[in-house]
């Protein structure tokens, strides 16, 4: 086995590697602490007020938090490290919802759907501390069941298997690799638009580097699709690349707007006035609550001004 390059990852059994620690104290976040309680407290109040704010708008919203493989996974755990799933954060938001009915079904649980079907695939790539292409597609398929929709068929067989290591892999001397199933996804939609940072970094060879102020939409004009638009706010895990969720959603729903942020921008939704707005979160940044006051023109304009101007581009038009 190689040697251990970071001190914030767990070696479990048969080759899973899980986060534990980091700037978001992932293990420490299983915990009945008072600070635990009082984030708990904050996403409860955020998802009440994202859900009120999206009626008034004539849109639906939906909460989806993407579990830590800490909460679903836990019977991969070396001796040694032991997690109470029960004080997922995730769980524990749904739970404290229980009196604002409309707001729990707005929260989905994916840490109960995803511990029901982790023995039949690998919901998670073991040496990455994203999910696999199998997590994703049932995300998709929960989503698309909470709103009605018909998810878009994407059984797709790989092309290729490729030995790689992911985040928590590349982080031991020498990396810890896994066989990955890559896929070519029958895109049916178009991307009509791509932010000026996005476009400038995938002409230059560094789409890896987007993150927070990445923006693009799709439009999928086939036959049968559902008609509804989507805004969803996300992050790497809702990732525009092919394989992840904001391609996944592009083959159910007829417009798909894709925002990289963990805050709502209002003003966007004002002018958009989608009919489903999806706030997706990875379980570990629940260490945080957000304020709710993105405004992606603002942000692009100081976050990326200087780099577009180089590039003879404005920032978000």
């Amino acid at each position: 086995m190689a040697d251990l390059g970071d001190e914030h990852v767990h070696v479990g059994r048969e080759g899973w590697l899980f986060l534990t620690a980091g700037s978001n104290n992932v293990v420490g976040q299983f915990s009945r602490s008072g600070f635990m309680r009082r984030r708990v407290r904050g996403w409860k109040r955020l998802v009440v007020e994202r859900v009120r704010r999206c009626e008034t708008l004539g849109a639906r919203y939906l909460h989806v938090v993407v579990p830590e493989k800490l909460s679903v996974y836990d019977h991969r755990l070396a001796p040694g490290l032991r997690v109470a799933v029960r004080l997922s954060p995730a769980l524990r938001l749904r739970r404290s919802l229980f009196w604002h009915r409309t707001a729990r079904r707005a929260c989905l649980d994916l840490v109960t759907a995803f511990r029901a079907a982790r023995d039949e695939r690998d919901l998670y790539h073991r040496t990455d501390s994203h999910w696999s292409f199998e997590g994703c597609d049932l995300a998709h398929r929960l989503i698309c069941a909470a709103v009605g929709a018909e998810p878009g068929d994407l059984s797709v067989e790989p092309d290729q298997w490729m030995e790689r290591a992911g985040d928590l892999g590349d982080k031991f001397d020498p990396p810890v690799t896994e066989s990955w199933p890559i896929r070519t996804l029958p895109m049916r939609a178009e991307r009509v638009h791509a932010s000026p940072i996005v476009q400038v970094r995938e002409q230059a060879g560094r789409a890896e580097t987007l993150h927070v102020g990445a923006h693009v939409i799709f439009r999928n004009r086939a036959e049968g699709v559902d008609p509804r638009r989507v805004v969803l706010f996300g992050d790497s895990y809702s990732h525009f690349a092919p394989i992840l969720l904001t391609a996944h959603l592009t083959q159910s729903f007829a417009e798909v707007h894709f925002l990289w942020s963990s805050s709502l921008d209002w003003g966007y939704l004002e002018r958009v006035r989608p009919d489903i707005v999806i706030g997706q979160m990875a379980e570990r940044f629940m260490f945080r609550v957000p304020d709710d006051r993105f405004d992606l023109e603002a942000y692009a304009k100081e976050r990326f001004g200087a780099e577009l101007a180089q590039a003879g581009l404005a920032a978000e038009p």
